[in-house]
């Protein structure tokens, strides 16, 4: 896509985690001109996972997909020059971003079909936290403790 991949992650990162259906809804009102693009490209990969589920016999439930990644990696950048005064130009950079999208199925079965057998899974031991270090405090006292002892012992000087 030829748009900054920051601009693309701002978008990337309203959807990412949420499920289908809501994330399709936030881009159609999201104010950006990346949204669109995006939108696109998330009903395409839902379109991938009825295709995965009609033609191919994978198990896929298209009501429990979910955003489970949605990144903006640096693509190539084009580099172009625009006039300066005094017959000098700047160059600058077009920056592009390749989107992927991956969706996952959460398995809410998975949980249900535990709480039927009654079978818990096992919990781990809560280990105590390390106890911290205190700085080291007495050494400081040793220095000031042996500059007191140092003037009283010094003999004074008589006028």
């Amino acid at each position: 896509m030829r748009v900054s991949p920051q601009k693309a992650r701002l978008v990337l990162g309203l959807i990412k985690g949420k499920r289908v259906e809501a994330a399709l809804n936030t881009l159609a009102f999201t104010n950006k001109g990346i949204a669109p693009a995006v939108l696109k490209l998330l009903r395409s990969a839902v379109e991938n996972a009825n295709y995965l589920s009609a033609e191919k016999g994978l198990d896929v439930d298209l009501d429990n997909l979910y955003v489970k990644n949605a990144i903006a990696n640096e693509g190539p950048r084009m580099k172009r020059i625009r006039p300066a005064p005094m017959g000098r130009a700047y160059r600058y950079q077009r920056r592009m971003a390749h989107i992927e999208i991956a969706l996952a199925e959460k398995k809410k079965a998975a949980v249900s079909a535990d709480a039927e057998t009654g079978v818990e899974a096992p919990k781990k031991a809560a280990r105590k936290p390390a106890a911290k270090k205190a700085p080291a405090k007495k050494a400081a006292v040793k220095t000031a403790a042996k500059k007191t002892a140092a003037k009283k012992s010094a003999p004074k000087a008589k006028k």
